[in-house]
């Protein structure tokens, strides 16, 4: 037995310096994988933004470099980096190397910024610790400042020259270290769309984006004139069913009576839209992922005021129910940028806010806003109530049918006929082959493992569930049957029935299922059938590789000494070619599996050491799903236009007969 260390007074230690943030990243990036990597890249472009909105400087270049390392310069004042007597160090070493040092806890008083993304003096510290190298370029009061790091610590101290220049700023190269964060290689979509953010809610600021691409850059550039406005008519384009409309306003106040009072700014930005829906929070420019305050004042001050709009117009049907957010959620477009020179964020990634005042101010102004615009916009409040109880019944019915669905579908305490399981409970072996009909059926039970190979027949032609909807498809036993054996639910991935989902594949009972069909036409109608439905109510097993195809043989070729099996006339000729002047006895063509040998379909299609298996790949999936739809669908002219097209092509496979 290993013998323990004593746990004594020197057993305690605590991290110093660059140690803070080197070994516990996740502490203040929310993360050591590539998201946490992804934070400590926005700290350093936050405060860049900050120095934008106070107005000093309209334009940030982030450029991301081959070797991963990160380039940001912004054209502001410039990172002060002199003596600084109170603190009696150099502001170099505090904001470059101290956490909780910064410029940005005065913001009640106006004194250097007063709306800010940046509040702990973490940000620049932590980043710089984190890097396995950073260097500083800082303009200012007529000189240039130069500073490099190395994994947290400063190598040469600050070094200072004349600078003529007029233009000031700040430029910060770094690149983020592997020996702190498990992956650095950040997706260019990230930079794309945190710097497309940030123009929405900077109106007039351009942010530029650079990545090397060999000996160049590829450049995007974002700014919107406009903020928020512009982008909720970017997001909804032509498919607005109410006029865009901008909201602002300015308030004070406090979180408790016994907490300073502090200023509030809100500018938002909405239309309705029966096809788009978007919800997007800002606050101090920084994205709530996690909404907070915005959110819930929404979610009240819409529901309330809606709700009291159908009311006053009677459009409630007698003892109707309540309209929810969901309902108003499904055709809202709203983009809500805030400022606050106090803000209480859930922790240092920023994705939620929970200031009280900022909550009960966003609600109390979005009930008043949005009770003036119905009383002077009815033609649009009518059509905005209209489409919201459409939401909402078209929700409850779906909760019917999704609630009849899981009745159906509950696992194997209803007993499926005919289906054989199989002995082993595991999942990681187990096996299920769907049969063509009752005689494949028997073949299949006698030629199979029923150790951990399952069987059940699909009795006569599947329903096309790419033409039928989910009421007659819930309605067909054999699709039931089946789903109660996969007893991992379905899932409905279109928005008028989503609700209709329960899919849970850790609930799937199979490691493979096997479509097992006749080697002819009808065989393959079958197949493509049981294909479609797994397409439309269970995709994710096709992504996953869970749905197989098994070759059955069409040809049995007999000899003296041997049989051999052809899949197809190709391989029958090849066989014929390779026995040359061997004499054959006999050349069957399969009829079907029902009369197959159970000796010969273990052999040929269930034995794993001599089948053959065709795993139904995702990888093509939406070539697949196009086709699907164009042959097995409602396009009937262009399943024609196709037929007209490339019918010449199979004709020598078409059973006219």
């Amino acid at each position: 037995m290993a013998v323990k260390k004593e746990y004594n007074d020197d057993s305690i230690s605590s991290l110093k310096g660059a140690e803070q943030v080197r070994y516990r990243p996740a502490v203040i990036f929310g993360s050591d994988g590539i998201e946490g990597c992804e934070h400590s890249v926005f700290e350093i472009i936050s405060n860049s933004i900050d120095e934008a909105r106070e107005g000093f400087g309209n334009k940030i270049v982030v450029t991301v470099y081959s070797d991963l390392s990160i380039e940001v310069e912004d054209f502001g004042r410039g990172i002060p980096v002199g003596y600084n007597k109170k603190e009696e160090k150099f502001n170099w070493e505090l904001l470059f190397c101290t956490l909780y040092a910064g410029g940005k806890y005065n913001n009640l008083s106006g004194d250097t910024y007063e709306y800010s993304l940046g509040l702990n003096g973490l940000g620049l510290a932590s980043t710089q610790f984190a890097s396995e190298y950073m260097d500083a370029e800082i303009k200012r009061d007529g000189k240039k400042y130069t500073l490099h790091f190395e994994k947290g610590e400063c190598v040469g101290g600050l070094h200072e020259e004349h600078y003529s220049g007029r233009a000031t700023g700040t430029r910060i190269r770094w690149k983020p270290d592997l020996e702190v964060f498990t992956e650095i290689d950040i997706p260019l979509e990230y930079y794309k769309e945190v710097l497309k953010r940030q123009a929405v809610v900077n109106e007039n600021v351009t942010f530029l984006l650079r990545r090397q691409n060999g000996r160049s850059f590829d450049t995007y550039e974002f700014c919107y004139k406009n903020g928020v406005t512009d982008y909720v008519n970017e997001i909804v384009g032509d498919k607005a069913m109410t006029s865009v409309q901008t909201w602002e306003t300015e308030r004070s106040g406090r979180d408790r009576e016994d907490l300073p009072e502090y200023k509030l700014k809100v500018k938002s930005s909405l239309c309705f839209s029966n096809s788009v829906s978007r919800k997007e929070y800002f606050h101090n420019s920084s994205f709530l992922e996690n909404g907070g305050a915005p959110e819930k004042a929404v979610k009240s001050a819409f529901v309330s005021q809606i709700d009291a709009y159908i009311k006053s117009v009677g459009k409630y049907q007698k003892n109707e129910s309540k309209i929810t957010f969901q309902d108003v959620d499904e055709c809202l477009v709203l983009v809500i940028s805030s400022f606050s020179t106090q803000t209480s964020y859930e922790n240092q990634t920023k994705k939620s806010i929970t200031n009280k005042f900022i909550q009960e101010a966003m609600t109390d102004f979005f009930r008043h806003q949005l009770e003036i615009y119905f009383i002077e916009n009815k033609n649009e409040a009518d059509r905005i109530a209209e489409q919201v109880l459409i939401n909402k019944r078209s929700r409850e019915k779906s909760e019917k049918e999704r609630l009849n669905i899981k009745k159906t579908l509950q696992s194997m305490t209803n007993r499926v006929k005919k289906f054989v399981d199989c002995r082993s409970r595991d999942t990681e072996e187990r096996e299920l082959f769907i049969v063509e009909g009752d005689s494949a059926l028997g073949s299949c039970k006698l030629a199979r493992d029923p150790d951990f190979q399952a069987v059940i027949p699909v009795r006569g032609k599947i329903l096309n569930c790419l033409k039928a909807d989910y009421g007659r498809i819930f309605k067909s036993e054999i699709i039931t049957d089946l789903l109660k054996v996969l007893g991992c639910g379905v899932e409905v991935k279109a928005k008028a029935n989503k609700e209709l989902s329960t899919f849970d594949i850790s609930k799937l009972q199979w490691n493979k299922v096997i479509i097992c069909t006749d080697a002819d036409v009808d065989g393959f109608q079958i197949r493509t059938l049981i294909l479609t439905m797994f397409y439309r109510l269970t995709p994710t097993l096709i992504e996953e590789g869970k749905i197989f195809i098994a070759e059955t043989p069409l040809f049995e070729i007999r000899t003296k000494k041997q049989t051999y099996y052809a899949y197809s006339e190709r391989e029958k000729n090849d066989v014929l070619a390779k026995l040359g002047d061997e004499k054959i006895e006999s050349i069957l063509r399969s009829k079907g599996l029902g009369e197959n040998e159970p000796e010969m379909m273990n052999l040929t299609t269930m034995n794993p050491a001599t089948r053959r298996l065709i795993r139904v790949m995702p990888d093509d999936a939406q070539k697949t799903g196009q086709m699907f739809d164009l042959l097995l669908g409602d396009n009937l002219e262009g399943r024609k236009d196709f037929i007209a097209k490339e019918g010449s092509n199979y004709i020598d496979m078409a059973d006219v007969s």
